[in-house]
């Protein structure tokens, strides 16, 4: 048979410090066939061990602690190459620009819609930077 055919569900890691997001996100990703991992920040992330197993992570910009963008520098500093997704309550245009300088492959304002987060997750799973997000 295929028995070393097992596809691997994704795991997406959700850093964000509101932990209604936390569920929210979770629930959505669940539903739709992905395993997640919750932090309540981004140090804790930093301190998981799930970095190495991480598919993909959508972060808070704004958070206690290290920023999401901060975040994704330290990752690309250690040379980790984790496709980021940037979730935040304040779309600035210079956060943003910032945030996809720095190599996010999405930068979406909450409330995020669940189709649009999705479309997202799914692109940066297959490495399409082409939805750059709203």
């Amino acid at each position: 048979m295929l028995a070393g055919l097992v596809a691997k569900v994704p795991l997406i890691s959700i850093v964000d410090d509101d932990v209604s997001v936390r569920e929210a996100t979770t629930s959505l990703l669940e539903a739709h066939g992905y395993a997640t991992a919750t932090f309540v920040s981004a140090e804790e992330f930093l301190g998981s061990q799930q970095i190495d197993s991480t598919s993909c992570i959508l972060t808070d910009l704004r958070m206690t602690g290290l920023s999401g963008i901060e975040l994704q520098g330290r990752l690309r500093d250690a040379g980790h190459r984790i496709p980021i997704i940037v979730m935040t309550a304040y779309p600035e245009e210079h956060t943003r620009a910032a945030a996809l300088r720095g190599g996010a492959l999405g930068f979406l304002s909450k409330p995020v819609s669940a189709e649009l987060l999705i479309s997202h997750v799914e692109d940066a799973l297959k490495g399409d930077a082409s939805g750059a997000g709203a």
